[in-house]
């Protein structure tokens, strides 16, 4: 398969074919979305959760994602790399947004890099990003790294003023230069909206149907623990039966019904007398 291009998933969007997107965060989750053939790999902040364990995605740095990067970048082959720029990355000015963005072009291999939010410092920043040749996907609704301001993990666009700031910051992202916008925790009426005025493909998560979707891959799977967000549709339950696996093999271990000798290497007779005399 033809590795994935900006011009084909417009030519994807004009024909009105669904752009699949998921994220991935290591070498394993990257070759099962790209043998899935999805168009699109995500290595997203939310790994500082299902990955690292962080409470929230503020508190990843940019390290820590270039290593998950890179990770996910040896295990695509065809599918569009994005990664999310952490919190703290770009904000200070468009010349520390330019060489973050850089960074994972360089060190991680990334196609493209991710923002969050349209203000005009986050238009800033996209505009300076794209000059500086490194593709950018926008995103707007709700913006995980900045919840805290917008009252939390909640959607979107429900109200007057917050479906307003939601459509004027969709626009000016593509404005600014991004060639795709994740549109995030919004009413699918806002999301059809937006389809009508916007040229570049828009990709939801609890938004409607877009011009494509993104899930998290631990949610998809069944890994994540706890309640899943409403938007989040279950494919699997692998954790469950991560803790089932380990269980009985932690209960082979105590019984000693593993290792039998099917687990075992075997040595000659020789080999092992003199290791005997060796000893002595």
């Amino acid at each position: 398969m033809p590795r994935m291009t900006i011009p084909m998933l417009n030519e994807k969007r004009a024909a009105g074919e669904p752009i699949v997107m998921v994220t991935a965060y290591d070498y394993p989750g990257a070759r099962a979305a790209d043998r899935a053939g999805v168009d699109m790999v995500l290595v997203g902040d939310s790994g500082a959760q299902v990955v690292l364990g962080h409470a929230s995605t503020v508190a990843v740095t940019t390290d820590e994602m270039l290593v998950l990067a890179g990770a996910a970048r040896r295990g695509t082959e065809s599918a569009l790399l994005v990664c999310d720029v952490p919190f703290g990355s770009t904000e200070a000015s468009d010349a520390q947004a330019v060489e973050t963005a850089v960074r994972f072009a360089k060190e991680a291999g990334a196609d493209a890099v991710k923002l969050e939010g349209g203000n005009e410092d986050r238009l800033d920043r996209i505009r300076a990003i794209v000059s500086a040749g490194v593709p950018v996907v926008g995103h707007v609704g709700l913006t995980p790294q900045t919840a805290t301001a917008l009252g939390g993990l909640r959607a979107q666009g429900r109200t007057i003023e917050s479906a307003v700031r939601v459509v004027e910051e969709a626009v000016g992202v593509q404005e600014a230069g991004a060639f795709c916008v994740v549109v995030e925790a919004v009413p699918a009426e806002i999301t059809e909206l937006l389809k009508e005025v916007l040229r570049i493909p828009i990709i939801g998560i609890g938004a409607g149907s877009g011009h494509g979707q993104v899930l998290v891959l631990h949610d998809l799977l069944g890994i994540t623990e706890g309640r899943a967000a409403k938007f989040v549709k279950r494919y699997a339950a692998i954790g469950e039966d991560m803790v089932a696996a380990v269980t009985a093999y932690a209960d082979d271990v105590r019984s000693g019904a593993f290792p039998t000798a099917e687990h075992q290497y075997a040595a000659s007779p020789e080999a092992v007398e003199a290791a005997r005399q060796a000893l002595r």
